[in-house]
């Protein structure tokens, strides 16, 4: 495969992730502080698909492994948070009766949600692993297109 046709599937593959995570806030479930943080490396990652299809250059593919390499990051530490193996942001998981989380305007907006989404709560999981962990393993899919695009004759 050229690079640019690398690029453009290992671009669809964060974007289909990120419609996949909308998808299921659409169902229900709301997305933690930590799944929110997740998101924006894949969008990232699908505007560089798009800079990478029409200028198909090396350093598109270094900045989508790296932004596929940081959303997977993220993954693998949210699903340790989730299965307790070490502690997440406290504005988010534990018991959270701290106010360190919240900026000045979210102590003064009249807009409370709910709920609050913990962090260290799984709230769906296939297969013995979390949304979290499936965007891990599936970003670190997505960093071996990258690379194997950055590797690949241009074009």
């Amino acid at each position: 495969m050229t690079r640019r046709a690398l690029i453009l599937l290992a671009a669809s593959g964060s974007f289909a992730l990120l419609a996949g995570a909308f998808a299921f806030q659409a169902l229900g479930y709301a997305p933690c502080q930590m799944c929110l943080w997740q998101r924006w490396p894949h969008a990232a990652a699908a505007a560089l698909g798009v800079a990478g299809f029409f200028s198909p250059l090396a350093i598109v593919a270094v900045l989508g492994a790296i932004a596929a390499f940081t959303t997977g990051a993220i993954g693998v530490f949210h699903a340790g948070v989730e299965w307790k193996f070490w502690q997440g942001p406290t504005a988010c998981s534990g018991t959270s009766t701290s106010l360190s989380g919240l900026s000045g305007t979210d102590l003064l907006s009249t807009d409370i949600p709910e709920a609050i989404v913990m962090c260290d709560e799984i709230v769906w999981s296939l297969l013995g692993l979390s949304m979290a962990g499936w965007n891990a393993v599936l970003s670190f899919v997505l960093v071996a297109v990258w690379i194997a695009a950055l590797r690949a004759r241009a074009a």
